[in-house]
């Protein structure tokens, strides 16, 4: 049960739809205060200015008429630093643990191949017929040779009866 659970968690799916909700929700934090710190009080306001800090009014005594900008770089830090902080402590890791796996899983033992399964095939049956092992013969040639003694096997047998 709990290596099912681990398999969930380990991938890769899990880890990315959290990392889009955490990075989704800081940029929703970045958009509200773009909205809220610029584009509303330049909608509000009809004209002109006063500046203080890293404020700007555009019509004096309306305070929705107020752009922000300390709001909308703090929200911008705030992204930047939550997006760093999910990479490095989630993305990056679980990335290093999937290669590590990948790895794993190529350095064992793979599945033999057709050929490789054939020859395996063919040496035994010599070995059973009592027939000389083939050596040094590349695989077309092997292949000939398997054949030909295989003929003759069969004729000789066919002579037998």
């Amino acid at each position: 049960m709990l290596k099912g659970f681990k398999d969930f968690l380990m991938r890769g799916n899990v880890i990315d739809l959290a990392v889009a909700v955490v990075v989704g929700s800081a940029f929703t934090a970045l958009v509200t205060a773009v909205t809220t710190s610029v584009i509303k009080p330049v909608i509000a306001a009809t004209g002109g200015s006063n500046v203080t800090g890293l404020s700007f009014q555009i019509r004096a005594g309306n305070d929705a008429s107020i752009i922000d900008f300390a709001v909308v770089i703090n929200a911008i830090i705030t992204f930047l630093i939550t997006a760093a902080v999910v990479y490095f402590l989630f993305v990056m890791p679980m990335q290093k643990i999937q290669e590590r796996r990948k790895k794993g899983k190529e350095e064992g033992q793979s599945e033999p191949t057709d050929v490789e399964l054939l020859l395996e095939i063919r040496d035994l049956l010599r070995r059973e017929q009592g027939l000389p092992m083939v050596k040094g013969l590349s695989e077309v040639d092997d292949t000939t040779a398997t054949a030909s003694v295989a003929a003759k096997s069969a004729n000789g047998d066919a002579s037998k009866n």
